[in-house]
């Protein structure tokens, strides 16, 4: 039994020290990190990645939370009984939605993350777009082809957005600081109107203003998986633009992999798209020689 302990503590300290050179290597860079799916409803998972965020910010690196919050926005409508439409799964957003959507996103499950986060040792403050004019937003624009007519007519959302322009100097002043920021996908346009925005949209933009090195992608799947149904470890932006274009990848892939691109191609060093149900994912990601996901740069 002595024995068995002591060997467990080994392969600890082990693991301890090869991830040595990789907190050097992030020592004082930026990470973005989009907190959703599963992991999010999951109450072990939630605790394990704010421990995990924890640990980020005391090695040095400076974590930032960009959170989604789908089905609990759907089970608060519900709740109400305000009926929701879906136009290509975006949520048509009216003025009362998105006052709900709103109260859920930067409230209650905003408050839930940055708890958890205090909870496990860290400092965490929770923002939305609205707060230090960080994102401001416009309405997003969606056209759909009639396919009797040919005729293409252009999609009214109501208040969902996209992001316009990111003012990053809120969070600049927080990366000098032990505060991690937990940032809900809240935009306002230049009328003051309130939109929302999709999570994932919101952080790739959030880790572009910042010029991250990394902006994780938190799914309910491995990553991008190849035609056998493989793991693809890396890929370049050429390859991930073949991914898409010879339809390896599917359905809700596809937007999260044009996330990464156009992160990378707005100076984020490298994308990785990540199953966030994996208990400390983002650690092995960013610790380990073999990491966890897949990793989108340009080469």
């Amino acid at each position: 039994m002595q024995n068995t302990t002591r060997d467990e503590w080994l392969a600890k300290a082990r693991t301890l020290s090869e991830a040595l050179p990789y907190m050097r290597r992030y020592a004082g860079r930026t990470f973005v990190i989009k907190y959703g799916g599963h992991a999010m409803g999951d109450d072990s998972l939630a605790e394990k990645f704010a421990r995990d965020i924890v640990l980020l910010k005391q090695v040095g690196i400076n974590p930032v939370v960009v959170h989604g919050g789908g089905p609990q926005i759907g089970q608060m409508l519900q709740r109400l009984a305000i009926k929701s439409s879906f136009i290509d799964g975006l949520r048509v957003t009216d003025k009362e939605t998105v006052e709900v959507v709103e109260m859920v996103l930067a409230g209650s499950i905003n408050k839930q993350i940055v708890a958890a986060i205090n909870n496990a040792g860290g400092r965490a403050v929770g923002l939305s777009g609205k707060d230090g004019s960080l994102i401001t937003a416009r309405k997003l624009r969606r056209t759909q082809r009639d396919p009797d007519s040919n005729i293409e007519k252009v999609l009214d959302l109501g208040f969902v957005g996209e992001p316009y322009q990111v003012n990053p100097q809120i969070l600049t002043s927080l990366a000098q600081s032990d505060i991690i920021p937990v940032i809900a996908p809240i935009g306002f346009d230049r009328n003051g109107d309130t939109y929302n925005i999709n999570a994932d949209t919101a952080a790739g933009a959030v880790a572009s203003a910042l010029g991250a090195t990394r902006f994780f992608l938190l799914t309910d799947v491995a990553g991008v998986l190849d035609k056998n149904k493989e793991l693809v470890p890396r890929m370049s932006l050429d390859q991930a633009r073949a991914a898409i274009a010879d339809g390896t990848a599917t359905g809700g892939m596809i937007p999260k992999i044009e996330t990464c691109i156009d992160a990378v191609e707005q100076g984020v060093d490298a994308a990785v798209i990540l199953d966030g149900r994996v208990p400390h994912a983002l650690l092995l990601e960013i610790f380990t020689e073999g990491g966890a996901g897949t990793l989108i740069g340009r080469e």
